[in-house]
């Protein structure tokens, strides 16, 4: 990256505060609210809203490497506020009218989600009465709306895939999340009963990735929306990744420099194998950063250029930043296998950043199984299976 990236300095300049309340974050499993309230400052979270709403419709690259940087500070956080600014990106898809309910009186209103189709609904005049309960709505407790997935039967009798827009006066929060990796990303269950959805807060998903959606074209004159929504929703987990990799060489390299095995007094900092695992994920996780940067930088020439992805750039962008985030996810454990017993400790730093760096794997859209059959069947030149998203 050479271009300049103010939004980059604000970020790495409250980093320090950010760090230093990891352990909180995970203590409470949710984001601390000085955290949301430092990144609201820097106006990170209309990274990609319209500008037409005061947003900053920032380009992919300068955007990830920001959440890089807040990942070597807090994965959970990063995890959640990513989350948060680029679901701004997929609403800016939706309808001017469900825009204008989001921003139009409020301009820094964000919103969590939960978009696997687990919603149950009933057709009503003007809309749909929504009902469930949506786990994973990562950063739910800052969010002023959610949005929600479920599935509508078309007059064909056909399951389509949509979402859902929902103010947070429609749901209630459950305090469910205790989990072993990104415990601060407050990643919570949504409930609820019944709350009516007007057809404007809805969207099908398949526009959303083919350019036909409500809002596609609004902004003819952005960089950014000419694009499916899902490369900007899913570049946050890849980015998070590389984040928490590049912070665990550093705390590798702090916490091994001068550790001695108890039982002998030998230096494990200048040992061989010290050495050489330290060497091989410093290639790996280069590798994955200019993999990423080049896979980045490819959204931003697009949208620039107003040239709307093929399927197979789609697929390429869809499955590198899973190959990415497994090029991490091995470096950060190589390391912490050598990182001593007394990197288990609750606290440390180190398993922290073990168990948040195996988390990142975790999410449907880094899934390497899913993705290595996506890519094989593309480049086989097969249809793409309808059961891998």
């Amino acid at each position: 990256m050479t271009t300049a990236n103010p939004m980059l300095e604000r970020i790495q300049s409250i980093l320090p505060d950010i760090a230093a309340r990891a352990n909180q974050a995970e203590q409470e499993r949710r984001v601390p609210a000085e955290n949301i309230a430092l990144l609201k400052k820097t106006g990170l979270h209309r990274a990609f809203q319209p500008k037409a709403y005061g947003g900053l419709e920032m380009s992919l690259p300068d955007f990830a490497e920001c959440i890089v940087a807040l990942a070597g500070a807090c994965g959970g956080t990063a995890w959640a506020f990513s989350l948060l600014c680029t679901h701004s990106h997929q609403l800016s898809m939706f309808s001017k009218q469900l825009q204008d309910d989001l921003w139009g009186t409020d301009p820094d209103a964000t919103a969590s989600s939960s978009i696997a189709p687990f919603g149950r609904t009933e057709e009503v005049e003007g809309g749909i009465l929504l009902s469930g309960e949506m786990g994973w709505s990562s950063g739910c407790d800052h969010a002023d709306w959610a949005i929600l997935g479920f599935n509508r039967v078309n007059e064909a009798g056909e399951k389509v895939y949509s979402f859902a827009v929902l103010p947070k006066s429609d749901y209630t929060i459950r305090d469910d999340w205790y989990a072993m990796g990104m415990r601060g990303s407050g990643s919570k269950t949504l409930v609820i009963d019944k709350a009516f959805v007007p057809e404007h807060r809805i969207q099908a998903a398949k526009p959303m990735m083919e350019g036909t959606s409500a809002g596609f074209g609004l902004y003819p004159d952005s960089d950014i929306y000419y694009t499916p929504y899902r490369p900007y929703f899913a570049c946050g987990f890849s980015a998070i990744s590389l984040g928490v990799a590049e912070r665990m060489l550093t705390a590798f390299q702090e916490k091994t420099k001068n550790r001695v095995r108890a039982y002998t007094g030998a230096s494990v900092g200048t040992a061989t194998p010290a050495l050489m695992r330290l060497a091989e994920s410093a290639h790996q996780v280069a590798a994955a950063r200019a993999f990423l940067e080049k896979t980045w930088e490819d959204h931003r020439v697009h949208g620039r250029e107003k040239r709307y992805p093929s399927p197979r750039t789609l697929t390429y962008w869809r499955t590198n930043q899973a190959y990415a985030v497994k090029m991490c996810v091995e470096a950060v454990r190589r390391l912490f296998e050598a990182a001593g017993a007394g990197a288990w400790f609750d606290g440390n730093e180190m398993q922290r950043l073990f168990r948040d760096s195996n988390m990142t794997a975790a999410h449907a859209y880094t899934d390497y199984d899913v993705c290595a059959q996506i890519l094989g069947r593309e480049l086989m030149g097969l249809a793409p299976d309808p059961t891998m998203i």
